[in-house]
């Protein structure tokens, strides 16, 4: 599949990127607040304008000279942006006028190399058109007065010439394998990330919470295509803060919804948490396949495949409701079975996938049901006529009976359990339905 072009969006703090970028994706994708310095990483959206397909980047604000720790990443993440971005979007304020710091930035932009298309933001009436032409100071052409807020001004104009030389969109189906990165905050999701794509793509820090927006990253391992997406870190309710911290937690539960295997990031130092088994029981509850990435393996002392071992059964002990799920010890610091991630997630969304024949499936529910008959409620007894298998990812499979009331969990765990060791279906949560129907 050809590349899709790269637009990056760049600008100083609270001008309307993330605002802008939402309308041009046609959906609330970038956390939008008030406050100035929510974007922080480099976030991809992909959107379609008039038939044609490109991709667009939502970069922090910029401040050059700025020496904080966070804003010095946070310009280097916009300077990697242009790097790779065929055009760049340079959003100014048309409320404020020009601002030194947007002189400083047009300088910095000239010097990239790359066609820069000068937007002008919160041209909210005819009366603030003006205000547009003041833009020019910045000598970078035209300024495409608009309103992001609104959708008004001129974003169609600006979008047909950001458009205007690239191709139209391929209708080829995405073969890729969707791979959200979940865990608890600072359990090292950002730093795996970055040893799989060998690049510096998501910041990484160790204050807690620094990812916050859900983070696209598409590559290709053994012929696979995969898209691997950060998530920011998932805390207790009563740890979040309402506002963005809020939302950004909220998206990364979005992205396990979205996605197609979760990759469960545990920290091995401190083993699994009544927060892992509830981002473990979000997973299941959406129906994705899951896989447990034991993270920081490099850190345990006297390691060994008794180590492993033990670990993995205390796991198993403390997360019952896990048993189906790969377990794997990776580093994200020393690389070690890094690319096991890829390996386990490609396997569990093919079993996810497989069908099973119908009389083969009702052969092995027979004999589950022969091999241990349900007690019978209230001189009733539960009685299966017929099973088929209803749909993929997850698998969910229809069992007939006389009456739904009789099928008790500890047997839908029990039939669960028999079709696994006779199909696989490891990684992936199974559904069950009942529906009655008479002996007739």
């Amino acid at each position: 599949m050809e590349r899709k072009p790269i637009v990056a969006i760049v600008g100083r703090p609270n001008v309307g990127k993330s605002t802008f970028v939402n309308r041009l994706a046609g959906a609330r994708n970038s956390i939008v607040d008030d406050m100035p310095g929510v974007t922080r990483d480099r976030i991809y959206f992909d959107v379609e304008w008039q038939g044609k397909c490109f991709t667009v980047i939502d970069t922090g604000g910029i401040i050059p000279g700025d020496e904080d720790d966070i804003m010095i990443s946070i310009f280097d993440q916009a300077a990697i942006a242009c790097e790779e971005a065929d055009k760049i979007i340079f959003l100014v304020d048309g409320k404020e006028g020009v601002n030194p710091i947007d002189s400083d930035i047009a300088n910095i932009l000239r010097k990239s190399g790359k066609p820069v298309i000068l937007a002008v933001n919160k041209i909210d009436n005819p009366q603030s058109a003006a205000a547009a032409s003041e833009f020019y100071a910045l000598s970078l052409g035209e300024p495409h007065g608009l309103s992001a807020l609104h959708g008004t001004g001129g974003v169609g104009d600006l979008l047909d010439v950001i458009t205007e030389d690239f191709a139209v969109c391929d209708a080829q189906a995405d073969s890729a394998i969707k791979i959200a990165i979940v865990g608890r905050p600072n359990a090292g999701k950002s730093s795996i990330i970055n040893s799989l794509l060998g690049e510096n793509r998501v910041i990484v820090s160790d204050v807690s919470g620094t990812t916050r927006d859900s983070i696209d990253s598409r590559l290709t391992h053994n012929g696979q295509e995969f898209v691997i997406i950060d998530t920011a870190g998932i805390r207790k309710k009563a740890r979040v803060d309402y506002g963005v911290e809020k939302f950004a937690v909220d998206r990364a539960i979005r992205s396990i919804r979205d996605c197609d295997v979760a990759v469960l990031v545990v920290d091995a130092t401190e083993g699994l948490s009544d927060q892992d088994k509830k981002i473990a029981s979000i997973i299941t509850e959406a129906g994705k396949c899951i896989v447990i990435a034991v993270n920081k393996w490099d850190l345990v002392e006297s390691k060994s495949p008794a180590t492993l071992t033990q670990f993995e059964k205390e796991f198993r002990a403390q997360a019952p409701f896990l048993q189906y799920a790969p377990v794997i010890f990776i580093s994200a610091v020393t690389k070690q079975r890094l690319n096991k991630i890829f390996e386990r997630a490609a396997e569990v969304f093919e079993q996810a996938n497989k069908r099973v024949s119908t009389g083969l499936l009702n052969k092995v529910v027979k004999e589950a049901y022969m091999l241990n008959p349900p007690q019978s409620h209230k001189g009733k007894r539960l009685k299966l006529f017929y099973a088929t298998q209803f749909g993929v990812a997850p698998p969910h499979f229809v069992v007939f009976a006389n009456n739904s009331d009789l099928m008790k969990d500890n047997y839908k765990r029990y039939l669960e359990n028999k079709l696994r060791e006779a199909f696989g279906f490891f990684g992936t949560p199974i559904r069950i339905s009942v529906r009655e129907r008479s002996e007739k």
